[in-house]
C-alpha cells in the first residue's frame, strides 16, 4: 500500500476517533467509516497511531480497542456532566414522546388511505340511490302480487347462502387461528396487535354471521 494511502487511513481514524471520543475496535473503525479503507490498513493505521501517541490502546484478553488521546480535551467537572445527564433524560423523553406522536399518525394516515376518496364516494352514493330505486320497485310491484322468482331461483340462492355463510365461518376460524398463534409471541395486547396490522373485525363494522 501507498504512503498516500497509508497516511489517508490514519487521517481517517484519528478524525473519527477523535469526533465520537469512544472506544472502537479495528473492526468497528473500518465499518463505520463505511468500508472505505480495508481492514488491513485501518488495522496498521491504528497501530501506528498508538506508538505515536495520537491515540490510546487498550487490550482485553485478544480483544483491542482504541480511543480518542483525553489529554487532548478539556476537563469536565461534576455539575457540567449532571447537566450533560438532564438534558440526556430530556431529550430521551422528548425522542419518545416524539415516536409515540409519529405512531399515531401513521395510523391515521393508514385509515386515511384505506378510505375512500371523495369522487368513488359520489360514485358510490350514486350507485347506491339507483339501487334504492330499484329495490323500491321491486318492493312495489311485489306487494301488487307479481312473482318475482321461481322455486328453483330461490332453492339456488338459499343454497348460495348457505355455502356463503360457511365459507365466512370457515375464513373467520382461520383467521382467528393464526391471530392466536401471532398473539402467544406478541408483546403487546391483541387490540394493538389488530391496530398494527390494520384489522377490522366483525364487531368493529357490527355484523354477525347469519345462522344458517
Amino acid at each position: 500500500m501507498s504512503k498516500s494511502k497509508d497516511a489517508q487511513a490514519s487521517r481517517a481514524v484519528l478524525d473519527y476517533l477523535n469526533k465520537q471520543n469512544r472506544p472502537y475496535s479495528a473492526i468497528d473503525i473500518c465499518n463505520n467509516l463505511h468500508k472505505e479503507h480495508g481492514k488491513t490498513a485501518i488495522v496498521k493505521a491504528c497501530e501506528v497511531l498508538t506508538e505515536e501517541g495520537k491515540i490510546k490502546e487498550k487490550i482485553n484478553g485478544k480483544q483491542k480497542c482504541y480511543f480518542a488521546d483525553q489529554s487532548q480535551f478539556p476537563e469536565v467537572d461534576d455539575s457540567e456532566i449532571k447537566e450533560m445527564d438532564v438534558k440526556i433524560i430530556k431529550l430521551s423523553e422528548l425522542v419518545q414522546s416524539k415516536q409515540e406522536e409519529n405512531k399515531k399518525l401513521e395510523t391515521e394516515l393508514r385509515i386515511l388511505n384505506s378510505s375512500i376518496s371523495t369522487e368513488d364516494a359520489q360514485k358510490e352514493l350514486h350507485s347506491l340511490n339507483e339501487e334504492c330505486k330499484n329495490c323500491k320497485e321491486k318492493l312495489a310491484s311485489l306487494k301488487g302480487g307479481a312473482v318475482q322468482i321461481s322455486p328453483a331461483e330461490k332453492d339456488r340462492i338459499y343454497k348460495m347462502r348457505e355455502k356463503f355463510v360457511k365459507e365466512w365461518r370457515k375464513r373467520k376460524r382461520l383467521t382467528n387461528d393464526v391471530l392466536g398463534a401471532i398473539l402467544e409471541g406478541y408483546p403487546k395486547t391483541k387490540k394493538q396487535l389488530y391496530e398494527d396490522v390494520g384489522i377490522e373485525t366483525d364487531e368493529d363494522l357490527h355484523v354477525t354471521v347469519p345462522e344458517i
